[in-house]
């Protein structure tokens, strides 16, 4: 996915993620569990953040994965949709949609956000 947004934007995403690491660290480690497998399993950022958000993931999907590893990831991204502090992950990332679900990921991560200002294109 395509996304444009302000250096500000970013730096507002990034504090909003240590926010929750610092209020919500079980629920925090939940997420970071989950991006790490996301990208362990060469999975989109977009297929991760429509499962957590309730929406189609579209084209997004991967064909390639076995039902059974795509069952367990599932699995996990439900745990994290159960922990009764999931709200405030939903309520971060609908604020910050339009930084994209893959900055958001890289964020959190770690990457700085000067170097995802601008046009980025993230699988």
């Amino acid at each position: 996915m395509t996304t444009l947004c302000s250096h500000e934007d970013l730096i507002a995403t990034q504090e909003a993620l240590k926010n929750v690491e610092k209020s919500y660290p079980a629920l925090f480690e939940q997420l970071f569990h989950i991006v790490n497998l996301t990208r362990s399993l060469q999975l989109r950022y977009q297929f991760m953040g429509c499962l957590l958000m309730d929406e189609d993931p579209g084209k997004n999907k991967p064909s390639y994965l076995h039902h059974s590893v795509l069952g367990l990831y599932k699995s996990e991204i439900q745990k994290l949709k159960d922990n009764p502090d999931f709200p405030v992950i939903q309520k971060m990332i609908k604020s910050f949609k339009k930084v994209g679900y893959a900055k958001m990921c890289l964020l959190l991560l770690g990457t700085e956000p000067e170097t995802l200002t601008g046009l980025t294109v993230i699988k």
